[in-house]
Order: structure tokens, then sequence, then C-alpha cells
């Protein structure tokens, strides 16, 4: 056991007295190393090649300690999606304001930069679809989640009537298999086809797409930058 995964020395010590809420920020802050762990080495391995046990040796602790954690590899990939997206959603709301079609473009070009988690989010979701497989409720309801987030973000910019007649809640889950199928042929071919430009091109059919779309190359806080991208290019 690794002095990480240790809550405090045997006996009468003062670890033996940590109270209620040293013991909780101490899990937050295993669970989001470990979180951070695995998201940086699904960035350079990719979701197959990344083991539990590296996830472990990498966040300091064992692999018993980790599955304390995330009992399941599966478990584990979803709570670094989970992560995934609470970081994309406040870059979003700080970068944005008010939401728009622009914001989700950049998301685009965001994703483009991080393989790895696009390929565990694809392999995942599909993977989700199984009868009882521990994915599955996550994806139920993100998918719920997001078609309500694209139906707001159409309504705001392109009103209540969109080309076709379609309603934003008719056109969203359009939206949504758009972003994720583009996802899955960049991955299979991205020499052939440009997710970014791809997805402006479908923006531009719903008349939708605008200036605010502009893609930005480099930029600090660039959409869903997570903790340990800043902590590696900023050491």
């Amino acid at each position: 056991m690794t002095a990480r995964d240790q809550d405090g020395p045997p006996g009468g010590g003062p670890g033996a007295r940590r109270t209620g809420r040293g013991r909780e920020t101490q899990r937050t802050e295993r669970r989001a190393a470990i979180l951070e762990a695995a998201m940086e080495l699904i960035a350079e391995r990719g979701y197959r090649r990344t083991s539990l046990a590296a996830v472990a040796e990498r966040a300091g602790l064992t692999q018993q300690g980790l599955l304390h954690h995330f009992p399941t590899k599966e478990l584990l990939l979803v709570g670094v999606l989970e992560a995934r997206d609470r970081w994309d959603l406040a870059w979003a709301a700080a970068a944005a304001g008010a939401r728009h079609t622009g914001t989700l473009a950049q998301l685009v070009d965001y994703n483009a930069t991080r393989p790895g988690l696009v390929q565990t989010y694809t392999v995942l979701s599909a993977d989700s679809v199984t009868e009882d497989h521990p994915a599955r409720p996550f994806f139920e309801s993100r998918f719920r989640a997001v078609r309500a987030a694209m139906a707001e973000v159409l309504r705001t910019e392109c009103g209540d009537s969109l080309p076709g007649g379609l309603t934003p809640e008719r056109a969203a889950p359009l939206l949504v298999a758009v972003m994720d199928g583009l996802q899955l042929q960049w991955l299979l071919d991205p020499e052939d086809v440009a997710m970014p430009t791809a997805f402006r091109d479908f923006l531009n059919l719903l008349g939708c797409g605008d200036e605010r779309g502009e893609r930005v190359e480099g930029a600090e806080g660039s959409p869903g930058e997570e903790p340990g991208e800043r902590r590696r290019r900023n050491p």
C-alpha cells in the first residue's frame, strides 16, 4: 500500500481522528488525481491500451486503491467522460455567456486535438446500448441533456422555425447525430474527413453558422482544456 492509499496511521494517532470532511476532501482529491491520470494516458496511448494498473501507477496509487474509487474500467472511463463534459461546459459558459452554435463549432475544433478521449466516448457510447452495460445510465442521461441543450442553442440563434419547418426540438437530435457521426468517421479516416469543416458545413445548412464559429488556434483557455493539460503546458 502506498502512502497515498492510506487514510492515516493505525491506532489512536491524529490520522485516526480525521474528520468526515477531511476524508471526503481526500476522497475527492484522489478521484480527481485518478481521472487526470486516466485522461493523460488515454491521450497518450488510446482507449484500449490504457490499463487500470497504468492509471493507478500514474496517480500514485495501488490498483486496489484505484478500484476503491472506480471498481471497473468502464466506470473509470465514464468518470473521465463526466469530467470532460464538466470542463467543456464550464468553458462554454465562460467563453460564450449565451450559448450559440459558434461555441459548439469551437468544441468540435478542440475535440479534433484529443483523439484518445473522442475514441473513449465513441467506443463506450456504442457499447452502452447493450443491456445492463454500466455506462448505459450515463449515456441515456447525457443524450437527454445534450438534446435539450442543443434545442436551446438552436432556438436562441435560429428562432422557433428552422429550414424545412423543423422546430429546434426536432432538429436537436440531428445536430447530435452529426457531431457523433462525424467523430466516428474522423476516427476511422482522419485524412479524408475534416471534422471541424464538415460540422460548420452542417451549421450552414441549418442557416445557423456565422463568424462566431471561426476557429481559434492555440488560444489559452481552449474549449475543454483539462487541468492536466494546463499543468503540462505551464509547469
